[in-house]
């Protein structure tokens, strides 16, 4: 049977971001995902060649496609650049942000992992509205940033979060607030969550919890297991979301998915690591499991669990890792190591 070509964006990124991209296009080229890729640049290498970390041909390509795969990008320091990530969540109304930890090498301080946190992505304290206040001769006397959770906002993310726990077998969706004191900006997310639950049903289907975030973040430390599914606001989400990839190795191993009606942005989370770019150094597993998202989202999951399966594969029993994780392979090693095992079983 012949599967139908889909169009994609394809943005290497900067730094060691070209490299894991070409890995991961090895290993999907070896699966014979069918992507056809549309490349083109954001961040530093666009302001370098279009003046503009976001340019016009990339945004129109995304508009076209609804479909990207997407290296690290680096905001250029001053020149009032804004970060191009968040830039193409508002653009897209890219609302939900999925991020997975599952533990993928046994033999470390947390073992058995296996959590999924959602997080808004488009509101909350990430909106920017900020701006200082002189005083006297300081013109930075007084720093002041106002955060927005609307009500339909609340609600998208979630639904998305309860929809998804149900539709992929999770037990339980804990919802992450602050809203004992930050009454008004995260109890509208809150309240929006008891309603929401009652509304539609998910009594029976899903079990709910509440938890402040401050305990949330110890009890990941104490007691990870505890948790199945966790949704919460942008800061929060944000914070969280890394505090659970160190529980499974760090942001090398942590993919992410940027999630909205029209459009969907696949990434790897963590940065640009510029001091190792060109070496050969970097690993590429985030946005190897980030591509596997990918072939979820389109329907793909036997191709999708052939890549989760190689990357395990080559992690655990050919022991072939990068030297993040203990190995002394090289990033097109690991890369040539991972066809391998796709196109051996």
């Amino acid at each position: 049977m012949t599967i139908a070509r889909i169009p994609a964006t394809l943005i290497p990124g900067d730094g060691i971001g070209p490299e894991i991209v070409d890995a991961t296009l090895a290993v999907l080229d070896a699966l014979e995902a069918p992507f056809d890729w549309d490349t083109q640049i954001a961040g530093l290498a666009g302001v370098t060649l279009e003046g503009d970390p976001l340019p016009k041909a990339t945004l129109d390509s995304i508009r076209r496609t609804r479909l990207a795969l997407k290296g690290p990008l680096e905001t250029p320091s001053g020149g009032g650049y804004r970060s191009s990530n968040v830039r193409l969540r508002e653009e897209f109304q890219l609302y939900a942000n999925l991020r997975p930890a599952l533990t993928l090498i046994p033999g470390k301080r947390y073992e058995k992992i296996d959590l999924v946190v959602v997080r808004e992505n488009i509101e909350g304290l990430y909106m920017g509205y900020e701006h200082f206040i002189p005083i006297g001769g300081d013109p930075h006397a007084v720093g002041m940033s106002t955060g927005i959770n609307t009500r339909q906002g609340c609600r998208r993310i979630l639904e998305y979060a309860f929809e998804f726990a149900i539709a992929t077998g999770r037990k339980k969706v804990t919802v992450v607030h602050k809203a004992n004191i930050m009454k008004a900006l995260t109890g509208i997310f809150l309240e929006t969550a008891r309603d929401l639950y009652i509304e539609k049903g998910y009594h029976g289907k899903v079990q709910m919890s509440e938890i402040i975030v401050d305990a949330c973040a110890m009890k990941l430390v104490l007691d990870p297991w505890q948790f199945d599914v966790l949704v919460t606001t942008n800061l929060f989400g944000d914070i969280l979301s890394d505090l659970v990839a160190g529980l499974i190795g760090g942001l090398g191993m942590a993919p992410g998915a940027n999630i909205g009606s029209d459009a969907a942005i696949f990434e790897a989370v963590h940065g640009s690591a510029p001091d190792i770019a060109g070496q050969q150094k970097a690993n590429p597993t985030a946005l190897l499991l980030a591509a596997a998202m990918m072939l979820d989202h389109v329907k793909l999951t036997d191709k999708a669990t052939r890549l989760r399966k190689a990357v395990n594969d080559t992690l655990n029993v050919d022991n072939i890792r990068t030297g993040d994780l203990g190995g002394s392979a090289s990033t097109s090693a690991y890369a040539a190591a991972l066809v391998a095992r796709v196109k051996n079983g």
